[in-house]
């Protein structure tokens, strides 16, 4: 059996495992499965706008999982996309916001790099703490989604909150018109040709660069890597700057696409979810980008399955909670099997 049979089993085995489980449990619970069925269909292709939501959602999933690809390869595992898509969103209409006046063309592109210095910094703190006091990676970067999450309802109800919103729904002012990538739909050619661009650089770095090559290394056998005398501290710094930076730039593409503005308690699964993307695109920048499209219309079909269907939205959470449970379950057994191999 050819490699690339044997990835796409490992693929579709515990997606269609998750959605059979899910399935199951409806019916047992005496939800008609051909409605769900439907739903889904009609949700994520099918209805008016449905295909357009799907993108929507793709968008920023596959940008962030494009760096969670980078984190993994080199065998970390940075859960803290979350809290870096705040600061990257923090950046970005922290520019938008304090520099009104200015042209666009040079707002746009200040706000979004902003978005992917502070996504980057954020991530960065976690790797120093694993490199220099080899802190708990999981531990820490969770521990900074909450802090971001606090410092982000901090500003919207602060410096720069904006005074038509109140309490939970708290938020900075909308992001002029004219520094907008999109409109509320979240889809434009400008959206799509960044995440293009982030997509063919995100491959360079990970298929065509001495740092992509050393970074396997130092995943696939650390002990080698330092054999050889690569700069092991250098190579994990430079990976959660990395990862910290596509996630930040997916936030300031949704202050200045969808959003319009920063939330308190905005996009609250994104970074999680786009770690199941990554590990279902098996870490190549390519399957990451088909991945994003299928759990952008997963989430698609979340929000609209509740119109067609008496079955909620939060049952088809369950189905993703399902996947992202079997297929994590599933990545996290090959790698120690791999580590077992490696070490005989």
């Amino acid at each position: 059996m050819s490699r690339w049979i044997r990835s796409g089993i490992r693929v579709v085995a515990p997606i269609a495992a998750a959605f059979i489980l899910g399935f199951v449990l409806f019916a047992s619970a005496g939800y008609d499965i051909g409605e769900v069925i439907n739903g889904l269909w009609q949700g994520a292709l099918a209805a008016p706008g449905s295909a357009e939501q799907s993108l929507r959602w793709a968008i920023p999933l596959s940008v962030i999982s494009f760096g969670i690809v980078i984190t993994l390869r080199t065998g970390e595992f940075n859960i803290g996309a979350q809290g870096q898509i705040l600061l990257g969103g923090f950046g970005a209409v922290s520019v938008a916001l304090l520099l009104p006046d200015w042209s666009p063309y040079l707002v746009i592109p200040l706000a979004l790099l902003f978005g992917i210095i502070f996504g980057a910094l954020w991530s960065a703190i976690a790797g120093f703490l694993k490199v220099w006091f080899n802190a708990d990676e999981v531990i820490n970067t969770l521990m900074l989604n909450f802090i971001a999450a606090l410092l982000i309802q901090w500003v919207t109800t602060g410096p720069l909150k904006d005074d038509a919103t109140r309490g939970e729904t708290a938020s900075t002012p909308r992001v002029d018109q004219t520094f907008r990538l999109s409109d509320g739909a979240g889809v434009s050619i400008e959206l799509i040709a960044i995440v293009l661009i982030a997509a063919a650089l995100a491959w360079i770095i990970i298929e065509r660069s001495p740092f992509g090559l050393k970074s396997k290394l130092v995943g696939s056998s650390p002990r080698v890597a330092a054999w050889q005398g690569l700069q092991i501290k250098r190579i994990h710094i430079t990976t959660y700057l990395l990862t910290g930076a596509f996630a930040g730039l997916a936030g300031a593409l949704e202050v200045l696409g969808p959003s319009a503005r920063l939330v308190t308690g905005a996009t609250p699964t994104l970074g999680f979810t786009a770690i199941v993307v990554a590990i279902v695109g098996t870490l190549r920048v390519p399957g990451a980008l088909l991945a994003a499209l299928f759990f952008g219309g997963l989430q698609a079909a979340i929000l609209y399955l509740p119109i067609v269907s008496r079955l909620p939205s939060s049952g088809l959470r369950i189905i993703e909670g399902l996947v992202a449970l079997l297929i994590t379950a599933q990545f996290v057994w090959l790698r120690r099997r791999h580590n077992r191999r490696r070490e005989l």
